[in-house]
C-alpha cells in the first residue's frame, strides 16, 4: 500500500509517493518541468489561477502512478503541503472568483499596519501572537475594499491546499493551521478570531468548516478520481502550510525542535508551547500540526530574505566557479576570513531587521592580501552569522532551541556553514535528505497518532550525518562579534 503527498508551491507542484508500512520513498517529481509563472499586474502584486495548481497535481499524478509503475488502487490516502498565506474565493459552485492573492503578494501591507495600530499591540500579541500584517485576513479585506463587486459573490475563503483538498473531495474546509496563518485564530480563546473579522466587517461566514489535521478530511469524489487517477473513496487526511509542514518532515514536534532552511531565503521554525510573543512583526506564530488546546505547540518562524541568494550571486559572478570549487577555496582560510567581513542582506527589507533595507555589504577587502577564498568563506560565514543572529532574536522571545534540523539543501552541504552555525548555538545540526511532498505522503500514517514511530521513519530512511558543535569557539565568537558590531553600525546609520 502507498501514500501520496503533494507540496503545491509557487514554482511548481512536488508530488511523492512512498510505501505506507515503512515510509520508504518510491518517487518524487515536479509539475510543470518549468516554473510555473506569477501573475503581477502592478509592482509588489503576485498571483496564480488555482486552476493551474489543480491541473498540475492531475498531470503530475498520473505521471507519478506511471512512472513509478505502481498499482493506483493501492494507494490508500493522501496528505497535502502548500504555500502559505494565499488567498482562494470562490462562489457557491465552488469556482474561485479571481486570481489566487498568493504569499509574496504585498499589497495589503497598509491594511494590516493600519489594523495593527487601531486594535492595538497587545490585543494582537496576545491573542494572535502576531501583527494583522500582510496574511490573508489582510488580503480578503483588500478584495473586499477594491474589489467589492466580486466580494459580493464570496461563498468562502480558502487557503490554497484548502482548495486542493476541495477540488479532490467536493468538501470546504479548513484547519487551524490554515486560519492561524490568516492570522485568523485567536490563541488565548481558542476560536476563530471573530473580533478581527468583525473589525475588517467580514461575515464570519464566509470560514470554512474547521477540521483536524490528522483525521479524514473528505474522500475522493468520482471528478476527483477520474481527473487524477486516484481511487475513488480514499481519504484526504493531512493539510499544512509549507513551513509546519517542512518542520514536520524533519520530525519537528516538540519544544526546543527547529527546523532551518538554507535556499535562496534562509527560514528558521522553532517549536514552542509558549503562547505569548513580544515580537509580532519580526517573527510570525503558526498553530503547529500537532496543536491542541490542552498541550499548545506553536511554530515561531523567522524569515532571513538574504541568505544563499548572496552565495549565488558570488557563484554567478565568479566565472568559473561552482559551489563545490567555491566551498573549497573558502576553507583553505581560517575562520574570520583574514578580516573580510560580508553583510549578506541584499535581498530586500529583512523583517528580522525590523524591515530595514540594509543592502549586501562587503567590508575590509584589501585588494593585495584577499582574494576569491576570503570572499567565499566570509559569505558563508555572514550568512551562517544572519542565522544565529536570528535564532537569538527567537531565544529571546520565548523559545527554546535544542536541536536544529535541516533538509541535505545547497547551504547545509557547506560544512563552513553548518559548523559556524552549530558551533556558535551550542547545539548539533542533523541534515536528513527528505521533501516535504514526502513528508506530507508519510503525514497519512500519524491518523493513529505515533508520533514515535514517525520519528524513527525519519531517522532510519532519511538521515545523512550531523554536524556537532566544535569545540574551539573563541574564532568563532570572535568572528561573529565583529560581524554583529559592523552589522549594528549599519543598522543605526540605515
Amino acid at each position: 500500500m502507498y501514500y501520496i503527498g503533494y507540496d503545491i508551491g509557487s514554482s511548481s507542484v512536488k508530488i511523492a509517493l512512498v510505501e505506507a508500512t515503512t515510509g520508504e520513498k518510491i518517487i518524487t517529481l515536479h509539475e510543470p518541468k518549468e516554473e510555473m509563472s506569477i501573475i503581477a499586474y502592478h509592482k509588489d502584486w503576485a498571483e496564480q489561477d488555482p486552476e493551474i495548481w489543480w491541473e498540475h497535481i492531475c498531470i503530475g499524478t498520473k505521471r507519478a502512478i506511471k512512472e513509478a509503475n505502481i498499482d493506483a488502487s493501492k494507494i490508500t490516502g493522501v496528505g497535502i503541503s502548500y504555500q502559505m498565506h494565499g488567498l482562494v474565493i470562490v462562489d457557491k459552485d465552488g469556482k474561485s472568483l479571481r486570481n489566487s492573492i498568493i504569499w509574496c503578494d504585498s499589497r495589503a501591507i497598509a491594511i494590516g499596519d493600519k489594523a495593527f495600530v487601531e486594535i492595538g499591540d497587545s490585543k494582537c500579541s496576545e491573542h494572535l501572537l502576531n501583527s494583522p500584517g500582510n496574511f490573508t485576513a489582510s488580503k480578503l479585506k483588500w478584495v473586499k475594499e477594491n474589489e467589492p463587486e466580486i466580494f459580493e459573490k464570496i461563498h468562502k475563503f480558502m487557503l490554497p491546499g484548502d482548495f486542493i483538498a476541495y477540488k479532490l473531495t467536493g468538501v470546504i474546509s479548513t484547519t487551524k493551521n490554515g486560519l492561524s496563518e490568516g492570522m485568523l485564530w485567536d490563541y488565548k480563546e481558542n476560536k476563530v478570531a471573530h473580533w478581527l473579522l468583525d473589525y475588517y466587517q467580514i461575515d464570519p461566514s464566509l470560514i470554512p468548516t474547521i477540521v483536524e489535521n490528522f483525521t479524514n478530511q473528505g474522500e475522493i469524489h468520482s471528478q476527483g478520481a477520474k481527473e487524477t487517477g486516484l481511487p475513488k473513496g480514499i481519504s484526504v487526511v493531512y493539510r499544512a502550510g509549507d513551513q509546519p509542514n517542512n518542520a514536520l518532515s524533519l520530525n519537528i514536534l516538540k519544544p526546543g525542535e527547529v527546523a532551518a532552511t538554507g535556499g535562496t531565503s534562509g527560514v528558521i521554525y522553532a517549536v514552542t508551547d509558549q503562547l505569548k510573543s513580544k515580537e509580532t512583526s519580526r517573527i510570525n506564530s503558526f498553530v503547529h500540526v500537532n496543536y491542541s488546546h490542552k498541550k499548545p505547540t506553536v511554530g515561531k518562524l523567522l524569515c532571513i530574505n538574504g541568505a544563499g541568494i548572496q552565495y549565488r550571486w558570488l557563484r554567478n559572478h565568479s566565472v568559473v566557479d561552482s559551489y563545490e570549487n567555491m566551498n573549497r577555496k573558502a576553507a583553505k582560510i581560517p575562520v574570520g576570513s583574514n578580516g573580510v567581513i560580508v553583510i549578506p542582506f541584499g535581498n530586500g527589507a529583512e523583517r528580522m531587521l525590523n524591515n530595514k533595507n540594509v543592502g549586501s555589504h562587503i567590508m575590509n577587502l584589501n585588494f593585495n592580501n584577499h582574494s576569491h577564498g576570503q570572499l567565499y568563506r566570509a559569505a558563508l560565514e555572514g550568512i551562517a552569522f544572519s542565522f544565529v543572529y536570528g535564532m537569538e532574536i527567537l531565544k529571546d522571545d520565548n523559545t527554546e532551541i535544542k536541536v536544529i534540523r535541516a533538509g541535505n539543501d545547497n547551504l547545509f552541504r557547506s560544512e563552513i556553514f553548518s559548523n559556524t552555525v552549530a558551533t556558535l548555538i551550542g547545539y548539533e545540526i542533523e541534515i536528513y535528505n527528505t521533501t516535504g511532498s514526502v513528508g506530507a505522503a508519510r503525514a497519512v500514517g500519524l491518523v493513529d497518532g505515533d508520533y514515535e514511530k514517525f520519528g524513527d521513519t525519519i531517522m532510519k530512511n532519511d538521515h545523512v550525518m550531523t554536524y556537532k558543535p566544535l569545540q574551539n569557539r573563541e574564532p568563532y565568537i570572535e568572528a561573529y562579534n565583529n560581524w554583529k558590531k559592523e552589522l549594528e553600525i549599519i543598522l543605526t546609520n540605515n
